[in-house]
């Protein structure tokens, strides 16, 4: 049986994130900012812990990059989308396999010490395996081909530039926690009109400003 509070909340958490990438990252990359890892350790690794935390279940933050990486797609601007597309679908799907193969469903941090561990660690290696996936796929995708020495040049830049993601995620990972602790939920009577309001919201939000810029 489909479970449709867990489709609509992946939906949701998917439309956030995408949201957050067209729009917010674009206002960061304009200003020249670190766009890349100010947007996975806060709106990625951010929703993705609410998401994790409040269903425990495996699969869902691959299904939210998904979504987000779709959002992406349909607003063409600010950088190589395809290249942001692509690295998102992929930061979900590593965040997806790192919670569950090191079981963090079961052994939930207690302590503000594992809290800002599990931050740093798993924000460092989302970012990072996002972004070698991205340069892995990327050419192949534009038809120039993937080389692996092209890769074995950046390496070194793809691991420092992770820091700021990591030092982010030592900090959103334990606020998240701590909202948890808060135990706000929807009424089961909003839950759909909200997560279908919001959803919809960001999509429209992100279609509208593409269908603005090509026009104007």
């Amino acid at each position: 049986m489909i479970d449709k509070k867990f489709i609509a909340a992946i939906i949701v958490f998917g439309s956030l994130w995408g949201f957050a990438e067209c729009i917010i990252g674009s206002l960061f990359r304009d200003v020249n900012l670190p766009a890349g890892a100010i947007m996975t350790g806060i709106f990625a690794v951010g929703l993705m812990t609410l998401s994790r935390t409040t269903f425990r279940r495996p699969g869902m933050q691959a299904g939210i990059g998904l979504v987000a990486g779709a959002l992406r797609l349909f607003n063409p601007f600010g950088g190589c989308f395809i290249c942001s597309a692509i690295a998102i679908m992929a930061e979900g799907l590593l965040f997806d396999l790192i919670w569950t193969g090191f079981s963090f469903d079961l052994k939930k941090p207690q302590t503000l010490t594992m809290q800002a561990s599990l931050g740093i660690t798993s924000t460092y290696l989302v970012y990072i395996g996002g972004y070698i996936v991205t340069q892995i796929l990327t050419p192949v995708f534009s038809s120039a081909g993937f080389y692996l020495e092209n890769l074995l040049v950046f390496i070194p830049q793809i691991l420092a530039s992770g820091l700021l993601a990591a030092l982010i995620g030592v900090v959103i990972v334990p606020l998240v926690f701590t909202l948890k602790n808060l135990d706000i939920a929807l009424q089961d009577r909003l839950y759909y009109p909200v997560t279908i309001g919001v959803s919809a919201l960001c999509w429209i939000i992100v279609i509208t400003n593409t269908i603005l810029f090509v026009w104007l």
